[in-house]
């Protein structure tokens, strides 16, 4: 099926680039930025500095060149430990996201791909071997098609009898495949599209692939992925969809790279989703399930208000799919910078009473559960402080300076000024969502039009 998989980790400015073999220096990434020089001009280098909506904050504790030192630290950890070279191709490389040994042998998958396309283009400037690792991750992903649409990734790979292989199937997840359009849109616009990679030409395909294969053709909710508009299940996964895909601000800048006005449909549905649950299932809180479901009557709602015929009773991952679990801990981030970025307020209520819930209930970042009921009454694991629950808090915390104690509070905690380039143990997924919050609430994160 393709996505019943369990990958939630439960637990101008010229260089050149002079590149040596770093096997010494980077464990596991020997020969990355293989022996040559290479010339890469940044258009837009890190750091940016960009203004973000008005009346939104940034932490106000610490300057701004200490808040970008703290994010080329941590990517510099990021780059040692997750960025590897494809051994048996060195024009390749991946994220390699199984450091908790989670997912049996697998190595990756297109979430983290996506992650790591995003990261190397915004950090162009800071890494002279940013364009040399983005366009290996570009190879990667075009040397790992979905069989049902080439132009989207199949979602996970592993290194079998001394190849890296496709596993669990052979189709996408939009969610990789959303960061990964994004992410040529920002190389677009950072190296410009006249070399051997044409970004811009190879973002269209990506995002018009998702729109005709990942979006539902006749309700313009996002879908799960390539696998499910032919699944034929029951479930009917065609009528579900997952609040952490909702990236509204890709979303434009998919609408602006191809002047497709179904994007406009696409958009005005999911505000409509945020909006509805929100207001009929956590009115109080703000939080957003995992999974949603449109019901005969037209309306989304949190898989949990069904019953499901399948093997386990769950809907596809866990007794928690109809709650804030691993897969919605990233709807602030997510969410969070649409707002920030574009001004759109129609989400700004969710994010309120989702600050307002969370800052009421909590006096520290550690105290954050690692799952809520959506009443918020209910913890769903005895873990607290994840990484991964409380970073996308940052960005969501900066849409008013009612939160400025509060943001100052998660940008301390996930700085920690006595370890600053620490990365969390066995943790690629918290690792990852904290490194992109901490770039977005530095005020780094940049967008290829702007679009609003």
């Amino acid at each position: 099926m393709g996505f019943r998989h369990g990958k939630r980790r439960h637990f101008g400015v010229t260089v050149v680039v002079l590149v040596a073999l770093l096997a010494g220096l980077f464990p596991g990434t020997a020969g990355i930025g293989s022996a040559a020089s290479i010339t890469s001009t940044e258009l837009r280098p890190f750091p940016q500095h960009v203004t973000y909506t008005a009346g939104t904050i940034k932490p106000n504790h610490v300057t701004q060149t200490q808040m970008d030192a703290e994010v080329k630290l941590l990517y510099n950890e990021y780059k040692k430990k997750y960025i590897k070279q494809n051994p048996y191709n060195s024009n390749q490389y991946y994220v390699w996201y199984n450091d908790g040994g989670w997912n049996g042998d697998a190595i990756t998958v297109s979430e983290a791909h996506g992650y790591g396309m995003m990261i190397t283009a915004l950090m162009g400037g800071h890494d002279s071997q940013a364009k040399t690792l983005f366009d290996g991750m570009y190879r990667y992903f075009r040397a790992h098609p979905s069989s049902q649409s080439p132009d989207l990734m199949a979602w996970q790979q592993a290194n079998r009898n001394g190849s890296i292989v496709d596993i669990n199937g052979t189709n996408s997840a939009i969610d990789g495949d959303m960061d990964i359009a994004y992410s040529l849109l920002l190389a677009d616009k950072q190296w410009g599209s006249n070399g051997t990679i044409n970004y811009r030409a190879e973002a269209i395909k990506v995002i018009n692939a998702i729109l005709n294969s990942e979006v539902h053709p006749v309700h313009y909710h996002l879908q799960l992925g390539d696998w499910v508009q032919i699944s034929g299940t029951n479930p009917d996964y065609r009528n579900a969809t997952r609040p952490s895909d909702f990236m509204l601000q890709h979303l434009k800048e998919f609408y602006q790279a191809t002047g497709d006005a179904r994007w406009l449909l696409v958009i005005n549905t999911t505000y409509n989703i945020i909006e509805d649950v929100y207001a009929s299932y956590s009115p109080s809180t703000g939080l957003l399930p995992d999974f949603v479901y449109r019901d005969t009557n037209g309306k989304y709602k949190p898989v949990s208000q069904f019953t499901w015929n399948t093997p386990d009773g769950y809907f596809l991952e866990s007794e928690f799919d109809g709650d804030y679990n691993y897969n919605s801990c990233r709807t602030p981030w997510r969410i969070g910078t649409d707002y920030l970025v574009t001004g759109n307020n129609r989400a700004q209520q969710q994010l309120t009473a989702l600050n307002q819930f969370i800052t009421a209930k909590h006096d520290e970042p550690w105290e954050v559960w690692s799952g809520y009921s959506l009443d918020g009454q209910t913890k769903l694991s005895p873990w607290d402080g994840g990484m991964d629950f409380t970073a996308p808090l940052m960005v969501s915390a900066m849409i008013s300076s009612n939160n400025q104690q509060w943001l100052n509070d998660l940008w301390d905690y996930h700085t920690n000024a006595s370890n600053p380039t620490a990365l969390e143990w066995n943790y690629y997924y918290g690792n990852s969502i904290r490194l992109l919050s901490m770039i977005v609430a530095s005020g780094n994160w940049w967008t290829p039009t702007g679009a609003n």
